[in-house]
């Protein structure tokens, strides 16, 4: 199969999607506990362990969700109508998990295991499908490596700037009320991610080669 070279607008359309991920995984990963225990008002022990069992489900979620993807067949190629199609509903569920209903203690707990679950499966139905995307763009392995460091720098950019503007964000819309903050910060950074995972889509209509020729163990 013949190799082409890859335009920078399509490495930066491409790393624009590892931007949007890490957009939503750096901010819960910096202040999803601060938000449920002091803002929510969850135990910090149950946090913990709601947070060490997500991992438990990411160490199975995330080898099924290669499978299914490897073997998804679509007029969009195998990888990219899961980050279409779960680009949305992971915004929403992320506005959702940031949110603070008036719940009683284990409501609360309830809530929000179910809210986290479900985050970090979104998370792996976008995020898995879309590295694998990389390995259908192009096969020459030159364009790879340089496609894939556009990638850590625009995803190093993205958690930057969610680590930067996430607190400013929580100031400036909730004031004195922080819960109303925290859910005004996540939405607009929501949209951010979500704009950002469209330029990809739309940046990346083909792929180089039939995606069928392809598989996650090649």
């Amino acid at each position: 199969m013949k190799s082409e070279i890859l335009s920078v607008k399509e490495k930066i359309g491409y790393g624009m999607g590892d931007a949007a991920s890490h957009i939503i995984f750096d901010n819960v990963m910096l202040y999803m506990m601060f938000f449920y225990t002091d803002i929510f008002g969850i135990p910090a022990g149950f946090v913990g362990t709601m947070f060490l069992l997500a991992r438990a489900l990411d160490a199975i979620s995330d080898p099924c969700m290669g499978l299914l993807a490897d073997r998804t067949r679509s007029r969009w190629g195998k990888f990219r109508p899961w980050v279409l199609f779960g680009a949305l509903p992971f915004g929403l569920v992320c506005l959702l998990a940031y949110s603070t209903p008036d719940l009683s203690l284990n409501g609360k707990m309830i809530y929000a295991a179910i809210t986290y679950t479900l985050l970090t499966l979104l998370y792996t139905v976008v995020n898995i499908p879309y590295c694998a995307l990389g390995g259908v763009i192009t096969n020459d392995p030159t364009q790879r490596i340089s496609l894939q460091s556009w990638r850590f720098v625009l995803a190093t950019a993205g958690g930057m700037l969610s680590t930067v503007l996430m607190m400013p964000l929580v100031d400036l819309i909730g004031g004195e009320d922080k819960a109303f903050g925290f859910q005004g910060g996540i939405a607009v950074l929501s949209v951010v991610a979500f704009l950002m995972l469209a330029f990809l889509l739309f940046h990346h209509q083909r792929t180089r080669g039939s995606a069928a020729e392809y598989h996650l163990d090649a």
